[in-house]
């Protein structure tokens, strides 16, 4: 009896979050080992599926860079990386879209809709939604900057009540030109500005951004952030991670969000309780 008392206490727990968000635009960027740990993968799923039920509107923006290495390398195609970005010759351009629109959107659109919510995949492609122009050609070859996303159509989706999972690859205005390979944190920052999205949530192999202590910072401002790469607290790979979080404040987002996807269910003990898990980034 007492462990169903607990079962219902943590439902009413979660209730007003639930009465809170709904209706509401999630944009999880999914990455790390959440999307790669068999058991990580469905607990996400199952995550999904449930913002889903209660009447969030979850919109999955993903990555594949461990993928893309892995097919280069089995096809003996070079392929480096300048201050952590990949260079993207026409050769690689060509694998990154078979690995990101094909392999890995399709799995994760056949994990969701297996679970029962109602997934369909796309890229930035489909009908021109998000437009880039070079980052430097020169130098990153087709690894693209955004410049234009077209929320039109991702709302269209989201009014069809299916979940968006989107692969960060860009059009380019130019006809028969191969596309973008388009960071995945920054795509899902520009895509929840476009949405106005309610949060945006990154998934990722860290508990997140840690102080000097190791300990977990549960609350940042731009004006923390830049205290904290001045003084080298944050650094490395989450730079990039705080930045794609400052990027979609400024685009209207109310809330940005660094979680583990280590850890199972982290969407559902980051969205609805008090706590959270992670590290929240406000406006401000």
């Amino acid at each position: 009896m007492q462990k169903k008392l607990q079962t219902v206490q943590t439902l009413l727990d979660a209730l007003p979050f639930i009465k809170k968000f709904q209706g509401e635009t999630f944009v999880i960027k999914y990455g790390g080992s959440a999307q790669i740990d068999e058991n990580l993968k469905q607990k996400f799923a199952q995550d999904i599926l449930l913002l889903y039920t209660v009447g969030i509107r979850p919109v999955v923006v993903h990555g594949g860079g461990k993928r893309i290495t892995q097919i280069l390398s089995r096809l003996k195609i070079d392929t480096k990386f300048i201050d952590g970005q990949r260079v993207t010759t026409e050769e690689v351009m060509e694998i990154v879209e078979m690995v990101l629109s094909g392999d890995i959107n399709k799995e994760i659109v056949s994990l969701l809709n297996n679970h029962g919510a109602k997934a369909i995949g796309i890229s930035g492609k489909d009908a021109n939604f998000m437009q880039a122009r070079p980052k430097d050609f020169a130098k990153f070859g087709y690894t693209g900057v955004i410049d234009r996303i077209d929320p039109e159509v991702i709302d269209k989706l989201l009014e069809e009540n299916f979940v968006p999972v989107i692969a960060p690859i860009a059009a380019s205005t130019e006809v028969g030109h191969p596309g973008f390979n388009i960071n995945a944190d920054l795509a899902a920052s520009k895509i929840a500005g476009a949405l106005k999205a309610k949060k945006i949530i990154f998934l990722t192999d860290t508990p997140g951004v840690l102080d000097k202590e190791g300990k977990l910072i549960s609350t940042l401002t731009k004006e923390k952030i830049d205290l904290l790469k001045k003084d080298g607290t944050i650094s490395g790979g989450m730079i990039p991670k705080v930045d794609a979080c400052l990027e979609a404040i400024e685009g209207g987002v109310e809330k940005a969000h660094i979680i583990d996807g280590r850890v199972e269910h982290s969407l559902l003990l980051e969205i609805f309780t008090s706590e959270g898990i992670g590290t929240q980034v406000l406006g401000g």
